[in-house]
């Protein structure tokens, strides 16, 4: 029998955990494929990894592994697929935002269809606040504007993969990673499900406004070098500017004989000038970081406990 690998990131997951193994297993009875759960325990400060060790020893199907400290979901999703071994991998959230129910058709739409990815997006963002979903839809507007890679508006990380398109994924060795437009860089034949949005079954998301606009900057970092273009049109315009802004002031001193007056303009125009710098010299700052981070070839995570070899 084939075996379907649900990878499952967890940050003080506690609560949801039972609720989350209960409800997939429900599903799983309808799918001809062996179920095996591979929890990824993301540093919890609660009683995540007690509960895991628990469900473990109740389920020989449950395996996990605990990591040292809090690496962030991108790495637990990294390490999830890493250790999955099933010719199908669907990535999953604990707090049940994504419906199992969605499963047995999506592995249809595989073995029957002959899609490699099949993808769930949210019909719409009910339930979150306004400025959060129009950042979000902004950020999707934006991003594939500026990117070769298109990412779809509402696409969640809950999808089911076939075993060659998650090796292509660990075969992207980079350490800043965004799952996101990994998952589309990748290619294969993908389709979409859609499904109404939904709130946590329990406890509280980890994901806060700040969070998730830190994650967006990552995503345009990554995936495009038009911040970078945007640095090199702002130098030149600028230099532009001042080039005919001196050209100016000169014809108009020459002739006229009216030299500008005072310190205020000029420091004003010293203030817009370097302020302009600093801001090109971030952006430039960003991408080498990046790369600082790359070269230095560090783990993307560390594993301190796992119940399988």
């Amino acid at each position: 029998m084939q075996e379907l690998s649900v990878v499952v990131p967890c940050f003080n997951e506690e609560e949801t955990l039972p609720l989350f193994i209960e409800e997939v297993e429900k599903i799983s009875e309808e799918m001809e494929v062996e179920t095996i759960y591979y929890f990824v325990n993301d540093g919890s400060t609660d009683q995540t990894l007690n509960v895991l060790r628990e469900l473990a020893q109740e389920n020989t199907r449950i395996r996990y592994l605990s990591f040292s400290r809090n690496f962030g979901k991108e790495s637990a999703l990294l390490a999830g697929l890493k250790a999955a071994k099933g010719e199908f991998v669907t990535v999953m959230d604990a707090d049940l935002h994504d419906p199992p129910h969605l499963l047995p058709e999506m592995l249809r739409l595989i073995c029957e269809e002959n899609y490699d990815v099949v993808g769930t997006m949210r019909l719409g963002r009910k339930g979150e606040p306004p400025i959060r979903s129009w950042f979000a839809e902004a950020f999707y507007k934006l991003i594939n504007n500026i990117s070769d890679t298109k990412m779809v508006d509402g696409a969640r990380d809950f999808r089911l993969m076939t075993r060659q398109v998650v090796d292509a994924i660990l075969e992207l060795k980079e350490v800043n990673r965004f799952s996101k437009g990994l998952f589309s860089w990748v290619g294969f034949k993908t389709t979409y499900l859609s499904f109404e949005n939904r709130k946590r079954i329990a406890g509280e998301t980890s994901w806060s406004f700040w969070n998730l606009f830190k994650y967006s900057l990552e995503g345009i970092i990554n995936f495009s070098e038009a911040p970078l273009n945007i640095a090199t049109f702002i130098g030149v315009i600028s230099c532009l500017i001042s080039f005919f802004a001196m050209l100016f002031y000169f014809i108009r001193d020459f002739f006229w004989d009216n030299p500008v007056s005072g310190w205020t303009s000029t420091a004003c125009i010293i203030l817009f000038i370097g302020g302009l710098q600093l801001f090109c010299l971030g952006i430039i700052g960003k991408y080498l970081g990046k790369v600082f981070l790359e070269v230095k070839k560090r783990p993307v995570y560390l594993i301190k406990e796992k119940n399988f070899d």
